[in-house]
């Protein structure tokens, strides 16, 4: 069973902080089941944009999130682009920026 988005949210949140990195939801999206994206901005300006990752990636006992990047140390306003396209197809997402140099263990990415 997978954790609701808003606590799944609220632990990512969380672990940044405890990490003494920064972290802020910029969207709220369904509570139950809404999807999860992440906006990681770095240092040089650059971001990168992790979006849910397709389900042929999950096992049949993996109630886990994994995501995988849409776009990598992108221009900000190419990761904007993308990220209000995937609101106007879905409003019900969840946007959490991350101020992180490496995302570490935060999110589980799957292989390209």
């Amino acid at each position: 069973m997978r954790l609701k988005s808003h606590i799944f949210v609220s632990a990512l949140v969380r672990r940044v902080f405890a990490a003494g990195d920064f972290a802020a939801v910029l969207h709220k999206g369904a509570e139950e089941a809404g999807a999860v994206f992440v906006r990681q901005r770095l240092r040089d300006g650059t971001e990168t944009l992790y979006a849910p990752a397709p389900q042929n990636f999950f096992g049949e006992d993996d109630g886990g999130r994994k995501f995988e990047k849409r776009l990598e140390k992108a221009d900000p306003e190419k990761v904007g682009e993308a990220v209000a396209k995937e609101l106007r197809f879905d409003p019900d997402l969840w946007l959490v920026e991350l101020e992180v140099e490496e995302i570490g263990d935060l999110i589980d990415i799957v292989a390209e």
